[in-house]
């Protein structure tokens, strides 16, 4: 009786913080925590049956890691895997340096209302649409009224046929990525930034120290945590892919998938030429599992340099 009243006690005490957390933990419960009983899909044959969906889960035929052969045994396993861990590796990283650099940068502006213009500027790409961002790319790399052809051929050269020519992809996506995602980035590094202490840079200049070593004896180490949080929580995304970014930028050109097809857009296509639900399935847990497994290896590997920059 007596932890029955203490738990009343502590839930009427932190009523308002728990009315503002409800709807956030309404959504996770409905939308991430009650689909999880799905993934027993990925086992089995999914038939569907007319009962209704509880009764298509329960009688479909069990035919345990059949489903995750799809991934292991395609001749495009190789591909999808190299491209989708290797485009995650170098955003996570460039992404970092980009964004940190810039939150600093727009920190360091004496003229705020230039500031805020370039923050702003920087953070619209965030709710533009890949689908429309690839009508703005498409109106760049057309082949006949494409700007850099245009540009190209104005100097004497001769335009490139860009949904054609694999080469330049990496780059393009890249870019892409960057130009939508760093606005975002910027502005929770600035939010970090706004925490800090202004008189630690104030004894930092009292004694001689410049922009750039107040940068590395004070900003860095102050963000540092934050950054190896969000690293952290990347690396366990790193083998998911955005879908929109590598299926509506380069306009599903088939001659591209050796450099624009990922796991993503490779279960999606399946899935519309077979149907296979639990294919999908599958490739969405094996995907959640392995991002898993990298978190805490991550974590345990941050807790061994310094235990206080762990996530957990």
């Amino acid at each position: 009786m007596r932890g029955m009243r203490t738990c009343l006690r502590h839930l009427k005490k932190n009523r308002v913080l728990l009315l503002m957390v409800l709807p956030g933990a309404v959504w996770h419960l409905l939308f991430r925590y009650l689909p999880m009983f799905g993934v027993v899909i990925a086992f089995k044959q999914f038939r569907i049956d007319r009962r209704g969906l509880l009764a298509s889960i329960i009688h479909s035929e069990w035919v345990g890691f059949k489903n995750f052969e799809f991934l292991f045994r395609t001749r495009d396993a190789w591909v999808i895997t190299r491209n989708t861990l290797g485009y995650n590796f170098l955003w996570i990283f460039l992404g970092l340096f980009i964004t940190v650099s810039f939150a600093i940068m727009l920190t360091e502006l004496n003229n705020k209302r230039f500031a805020k213009l370039y923050q702003t500027g920087m953070f619209f790409p965030y709710f533009l649409s890949w689908i429309v961002a690839g009508y703005f790319v498409y109106t760049l790399l057309s082949v006949d009224r494409g700007v850099f052809n245009m540009v190209i051929k104005y100097f004497g050269g001769e335009g490139i046929d860009w949904y054609q020519t694999p080469k330049y992809w990496p780059v393009i996506l890249t870019f892409m990525n960057i130009w939508k995602g760093t606005g975002y980035g910027c502005v929770i590094y600035l939010a970090a930034l706004c925490g800090i202490d202004r008189t630690y840079y104030e004894a930092a200049m009292l004694d001689g120290a410049g922009k750039w070593q107040q940068i590395k004896h004070i900003t860095l180490p102050m963000l540092t945590p934050l950054m190896i949080t969000l690293t952290i929580l990347a690396i366990g995304r790193i083998f998911y892919a955005d879908f929109g970014l590598f299926y509506s930028i380069p306009r599903n050109a088939g001659i591209l998938f050796p450099v624009t097809n990922v796991i993503d857009t490779y279960v999606y296509r399946g899935l519309r030429s077979t149907g296979n639900v639990e294919m999908t399935t599958a490739a969405g847990l094996y995907q959640s599992f392995v991002g898993f497994i990298l978190i805490i290896i991550t974590n345990k590997i941050v807790k061994k340099i310094d235990k206080e920059h762990a996530l957990f």
